[in-house]
């Protein structure tokens, strides 16, 4: 199992060490984590609320996020007032395309459509005046990043956007107000950081 489950990991490294003197992966192997940190706005009902994002990624590919949102630092009356997310995210197209050749177009081009991902997590949210809710809601998104620069390495623009819904609305409570279900959509600028964590080599290694 631990077997297969390295080997599109191993064939990457592989290519790796072909792929520096004709880069298409534009930085992306330069190491094996992302780490992503943005700060921006998200739309909601009756305002805008501030938001914060954090992210962690494995080979560009795979990662987990949190967030925070919260309004009063637009002074707007968004509804929920406060929202804490987390949870999963995947981006297959990197991979899929550099490891068959499909990449070496215009850097940006490539790097944004890469970007390209699907987000699965859960949501707390406060309504005005109200207290974060007991149990946590469910949340489905796209997210969508284009790059300053034409590189993986530097400032990024991007977009987060889908449906959340609260744990009532869930178990098929009828649905009040944004509280219970509401769109969403974030509006970030973010720095990503590649770097060698080498976790493929955690436990590859033999004692001496």
């Amino acid at each position: 199992m631990r077997t297969a489950l390295l080997a599109p990991v191993a064939l990457f490294a592989a290519l790796a060490g072909t792929a520096r003197a004709d880069d298409a992966s534009f930085g992306r192997i330069d190491g094996d984590l992302s780490v992503v940190a943005g700060a921006g706005v998200t739309v909601a009902s009756r305002g805008p609320r501030g938001a914060v994002d954090m992210r962690l990624r494995y080979l560009d590919t795979a990662g987990v996020f949190v967030g925070y949102e919260e309004a009063p630092l637009f002074g707007s009356g968004a509804e929920p007032r406060r929202v804490f997310a987390g949870g999963l995210e995947l981006r297959p197209l990197f991979l899929a395309r550099w490891l068959n050749g499909k990449e070496g177009g215009p850097a940006r081009v490539e790097l944004a459509l890469d970007s390209l991902g699907v987000e699965l997590g859960v949501v707390l949210g406060q309504p005005q005046g109200g207290s974060f809710a007991s149990r946590p809601g469910f949340e489905t998104g796209l997210g969508f990043e284009v790059p300053v620069l034409a590189q993986a390495s530097g400032p990024w623009i991007g977009l987060h956007g889908g449906v959340r819904w609260s744990n009532a609305a869930l178990e098929g409570q009828p649905i009040v107000d944004a509280n219970d279900r509401a769109l969403y959509l974030t509006i970030t600028v973010a720095w990503h950081q590649f770097f060698g964590a080498h976790v493929v080599d955690v436990g590859d290694t033999t004692p001496r």
